[in-house]
């Protein structure tokens, strides 16, 4: 079996609703299925010895879509969540979301806590990181804000620790699917370094053959960081 450098991997899920057009199928389908590949792809990352991913599932800028739509969504969220946790075995992952949790209701909220807190084990082979009601420019201005109220000096390292990812490593490596090449305001603080790779298939018919090449494509590149 394959084992890849990547201690962390960023996927920015994207191409659902183009998808489900494609496939004369209505739009709310395509997250439907989305959230089926998300599932098939914490198996994948887990298999290659990925130690952190971090699923790009709902953005800031998202609330601004129709209103059915949000609605479908919450509710799918609070499956996909069901599932995810029910789908491991315990032990082996821990949950953790990150965004602004506020934004959402109890019922998503509580869901949220009770599968974090759950799986929140010593000796866990992977971090699985949803980034919902997520934004990088709305995590930095938490982040200022909370050093203002610190009322000291901090450096990027302490600057770090304020960040709704501090526990995150930076990703070695983000994916976006569905052919768009931007990242759409996601990891803005960790994705300096980062390797980025953009590819046209839509998120829900991505397949584990898929994903062998986007490991294969990582591993051919020379990472200096700068250097």
């Amino acid at each position: 079996m394959m084992k890849t450098e990547i201690k962390c991997l960023g996927l920015i899920m994207d191409g659902n609703r183009r998808w489900a057009k494609e496939q004369n199928l209505p739009t709310l389908e395509g997250h439907r299925k989305g959230g089926e590949v998300m599932g098939d792809s914490v198996s994948w990352v887990k298999e290659f010895g990925i130690e952190n991913v971090v699923y790009y599932a709902f953005s800031t800028e998202n609330w601004q879509r129709s209103k059915e739509e949000v609605d479908y969504l919450m509710e799918l969220f609070y499956e996909w969540l069901t599932k995810l946790e029910e789908d491991q075995k315990p032990g082996q992952v821990r949950f953790r979301i990150v965004g602004n949790k506020s934004d959402f209701n109890e019922k998503l909220k509580s869901k949220m806590e009770e599968l974090e807190e759950r799986s929140n084990v010593i000796g866990t082979v992977l971090t699985v990181w949803i980034a919902l009601s997520y934004g990088g420019r709305a995590e930095i201005v938490s982040a200022v804000n909370e050093a203002v109220k610190l009322g000291k000096v901090i450096d990027e390292k302490s600057f770090n620790d304020l960040l709704w990812t501090a526990e995150m490593p930076d990703p070695d490596l983000i994916v976006r699917t569905g052919g768009e090449k931007r990242l759409s305001n996601f990891m803005t603080w960790k994705s300096v370094y980062s390797e980025l790779l953009f590819i046209d298939k839509y998120w829900p018919a991505l397949t584990k053959d898929d994903f062998k090449d986007i490991l294969h494509e990582y591993e051919s590149r020379e990472r200096r960081k700068g250097k």
